[in-house]
């Protein structure tokens, strides 16, 4: 800057002694001098901000220690806002002069106590006009009878707030009024401290301490940088209302209640705060702002690559052998308990899907190999995410299972946008709700948006019933001593981007009717479940990160029919998500990961659609279906669940954390730790031993089950394990692949329909059946053990395309159907049968895996099991 040869410095020195009309003139001078008035940003212009008396720190009360970006901007939004109530001047002070000319009138400034023009508010309230200026001197100022505002004045409180108190009840008349700098207190016959039902009403800088104040619509309020000690701020039929920056503290009942639909009538204000609304900045995320929290994710980027193997067939005959000897001294090959289950004694892999191809073969020894390509999660995966977590690790998420950002989902979902855009009731933005019963109360047809604000220590943060709406955007509710927001009777509206953690009771609890859609939140570390659908509740839950609760990520109970779609649900000490007592709803492409009891449960006639979900990591079974639970499970990814370490810590389960059947029955039958209600003085207690391994699908129901084109891929215990299943569970077109134990193990008494699943590569036999199973065109190719194993008391069937480990299929008991399967195995016969099972074997291909191995293990003392039509393809040498 060239003026006066001065430096910058020292002309910014000079510039910040000038009081705020003459810094507007100065910057009209030229671009050098806009420039440099710009450049007081944190001197001048921070100094003219923190000097007004109307007005508190920009980010005040939630951030009073973060400086804004710009304290010029903010000093310009605040001045802009605390004109507002004066946008109707030009109507109301015009007055004829002789018929023929208008003049302004001008404004007059009227001074209350003691030693001054009037003594009490209501004689200068007497002998003012259109917009003076009243001004009360430090002291308490008490009225003994209502005070009617007739015409629109300014009442400002003269000195630092909480030297002017007003102990009165005000009844607004007049078509707008400003109070300022005041402290309100309930007068002693009446708790409503100022009430309106047709003006506009500004509130700035001002506290209330308990009472009441009420505006009924079609009037409208704007209040900014004001306190409410055990205030309640009622809001009737209002077409529009802004809190904005105020601190709401130890109510007694609800801080704020909105009732009624937003009245059709707009007074003079509507468009004016409709407008100040819109120009000012908001919470709707920005290109470079807006990001979900950074996930707290362990991983390892351990790549995993599908088994392949190629065979030569020389000839092929169709012998069936007595059983072979035991196996050979030294050998580390896995040995056969008395139920059928295989007992490994091969170190565990990282991965838990090591081909067992390659692994203990006598060289002496001619071995087919037949080819075959495992289903694993790779396709799903991208080739990373595939190890289990290593503890202190951090993990970078595969593209395709990244969550979108606020911004991207609101602008894929035009009506979402739509409904984030939009401004109708109440506005509640950058307040402070703490210490006290209830936030936000909506009710009866009414509408509030809730943006940028913090609850903390309430018995709720967000109520809305009765066909109500809310929006809420980019809140942080936590510590409250029941659910954090809580919808029923048909309330609905958009919850996203908010934090919601640290909640007694649900973060979000939805009943009764009530569809809201709830996007890109993080709700975690609650006492109790994250999401709750109850009593027909519905509800879109989309994009959400739910982790670390101690209940069910999401629990759907009493027909509750919600769509769950592209959530990350994990770490919960229960599981990830629990359908029971006849819930309901769609659950699909979600990542369910590292829970404590699992991926699903599914129990009591709950009834879900589980579709192209990953679970994976989980600490119990995958999903689990209990007793009276059915459904459809389509498409899903279960990979690498796992049980516990040796010494693990037990959370005892209340409502929303079902204890998988077989874990609790271990943990009864254990008697070490936790007696049989699994009740414990130490919820961080320690059981000595461990509990069973877990199954990527443990299924114990009396209902109907559809398992249809999952990957059950790499699980620490086996695939599938049917206990109980007295209807029929149809499992079809699955890949069953590289699991610890065995692929499938079906008990006694269970009616179970195998059909078209590839069953590789798993470390245990490809199926062991006790119960009336049917198995039909499977291919069995590739197991430790028998591909099928029918164990005594077993009814099986089985089919073509049968693919299981080297016996092929192993079975005892009832008559099992066997029919049109491909088995083969590479270190045990393709189907051995225990004992007197029963068992019709017809139409498989049958391969021999080793040489000195026998393609079917049968009982010379069996007469029930009738083999037909079978074609058994051995080596020749």
């Amino acid at each position: 800057m060239e003026a006066g040869g001065l430096p910058l410095e020292l002309w910014r020195m000079i510039l910040a002694y000038l009081p705020l009309p003459d810094l507007g003139r100065c910057s009209l001078v030229c671009r050098a001098w806009r420039e440099l008035i710009l450049s007081l940003d944190r001197t001048r212009w921070r100094q003219l901000y923190l000097g007004c008396a109307e007005c508190r720190h920009p980010n005040w009360p939630n951030q009073p220690d973060v400086e804004p970006e710009s304290w010029r901007e903010a000093f310009k939004q605040h001045y802009l806002a605390s004109k507002t109530w004066t946008k109707n001047a030009a109507i109301l002070e015009t007055s004829v002069c002789f018929s023929l000319f208008r003049r302004r009138r001008t404004r007059r400034t009227l001074s209350v106590g003691p030693g001054h023009e009037f003594h009490s508010l209501g004689s200068a309230l007497a002998m003012s006009s259109l917009f003076d200026r009243i001004l009360l001197f430090p002291g308490l100022h008490e009225e003994q009878g209502e005070i009617i505002l007739k015409v629109p004045v300014e009442i400002v409180g003269h000195g630092k707030l909480g030297e002017v108190a007003l102990l009165a009840s005000i009844d607004q008349q007049c078509s707008t009024t400003r109070l300022c700098n005041l402290v309100f207190m309930p007068a002693w016959f009446s708790p409503f401290m100022f009430k309106t039902t047709s003006g506009h009403v500004q509130f700035d800088n001002c506290n209330f301490e308990n009472g009441h104040i009420q505006v009924h619509g079609p009037g409208t309020c704007q209040v900014k940088f004001c306190s409410f000690k055990n205030t309640h701020v009622f809001l009737h039929n209002v077409p529009l209302c802004v809190l904005e920056n105020c601190e709401f503290v130890g109510s007694e009942n609800n801080s704020v209640t909105v009732e009624g639909h937003p009245s059709s009538e707009n007074n003079w204000a509507y468009t004016h705060l409709l407008g100040l609304i819109r120009s000012s900045p908001g919470v709707l995320p920005t290109e470079d702002s807006d990001s979900l929290m950074p996930l707290d994710l362990e991983s390892r980027d351990q790549a995993w690559s599908p088994r392949t193997c190629g065979i030569v067939i020389e000839d092929s005959q169709s012998p069936t052998s007595p059983a072979t000897g035991s196996p050979r001294a030294g050998s580390r090959e896995a040995e056969v308990g008395s139920n059928g289950e295989r007992v490994a004694q091969t170190p565990d892999s990282s991965d838990g899907g090591l081909s067992p191809s390659g692994e203990d073969e006598d060289e002496d020894q001619l071995t087919y190999r037949l080819s075959y390509q495992v289903q694993g999660p790779r396709p799903v995966l991208g080739g990373s995410f595939l190890g289990p977590p290593l503890p202190g690790a951090s993990i970078q998420l595969p593209s395709c299972l990244v969550l979108n950002s606020l911004r991207q989902e609101l602008q894929k979902d035009r009506e979402a946008m739509a409904l984030a855009s939009s401004v109708q009731g109440c506005l509640i933005r950058k307040c402070l709700f703490r210490d006290g019963k209830g936030g936000v109360f909506v009710c009866s047809y009414g509408r509030a948006k809730m943006e940028g604000n913090i609850f903390l220590n309430l018995t709720y943060a967000v109520r809305c019933i009765h066909s109500s709406k809310i929006i809420m955007l980019r809140n942080h509710i936590h510590h409250c001593r029941a659910s954090g927001i809580f919808l029923r009777l048909e309330g609905g509206g958009l919850i996203a981007g908010n934090d919601i953690c640290h909640n007694a009771e649900a973060g979000v609890d939805i009943r009764k009717k009530s569809n809201p859609l709830i996007l890109c939140n993080q709700i975690h570390h609650g006492l109790r479940s994250g999401i709750v659908v109850l009593g027909n509740g519905k509800g879109i839950i989309r994009n959400n990160q739910i982790f670390s609760n101690k209940e069910a990520g999401i629990y759907i109970l009493y027909h509750g029919n919600p769509v769950v779609s592209r959530n990350h649900i994990f770490k919960g000490h229960a599981a990830g998500i629990a359908v029971s007592e006849s819930g309901r709803g769609l659950i699909t492409e979600n990542v369910i990961r590292e829970n404590q009891w699992g991926g699903v449960d599914i129990r009591r006639g709950g009834v879900p659609v589980l579709r192209s979900n990953l679970i994976c990591f989980g600490y119990s079974d995958g999903v689990v279906v209990g007793d009276e639970g059915k459904g459809l499970l389509e498409g899903n990814t279960v990979y690498g669940e796992s049980r516990p370490p040796r010494a693990w810590k037990m959370q005892v389960p209340s409502a929303g954390s079902p204890c998988p059947p077989h874990l609790l029955s271990w943990l009864h039958s254990s008697g070490k730790a936790f007696p049989p209600g699994l009740v414990s003085s130490d919820p961080g207690a320690t059981c000595a031993s461990s509990p069973p391994t877990a199954s990527g699908l443990y299924i114990q129901s009396s209902e109907a089950l559809h398992v249809v084109t999952n990957v059950i891929h790499a699980n620490r215990g086996r695939g599938v394990t049917v206990a109980q299943s007295s209807q029929l569970t149809r499992v079809a077109n699955n890949s069953i692949s590289c699991n610890r134990q065995s692929g499938v193990k079906i008990e006694a008494q269970c009616k179970v329909e195998l059909r078209g699943n590839g069953i590789y590569d798993n470390r245990g036999h490809g199926i062991i059946t006790k119960g009336d199973s049917t198995v039909m065109e499977n291919d069995i190719i590739g197991n430790r053990g028998s591909g099928l194993q029918l164990l005594p008391t077993s009814d099986t069937k089985v089919f073509p395309w049968l693919r299981t480990s080297p016996q092929g299929v192993t079975s005892s008991g009832c008559l099992s159907q066997v029919i049109k399967n491909r088995i083969h195995s590479f270190r045990a016969s393709g189907i051995a049968v225990q004992g007197h099972a029963k068992a019709l074997v017809q139409e498989n291909t049958i391969f021999q895996g080793k040489t000195n191995k026998t393609i079917f293990q049968q009982s010379l003392s069996n007469q029930e099991c009738f083999i037909q039509n079978n074609r058994f393809l051995v080596f020749k040498k």
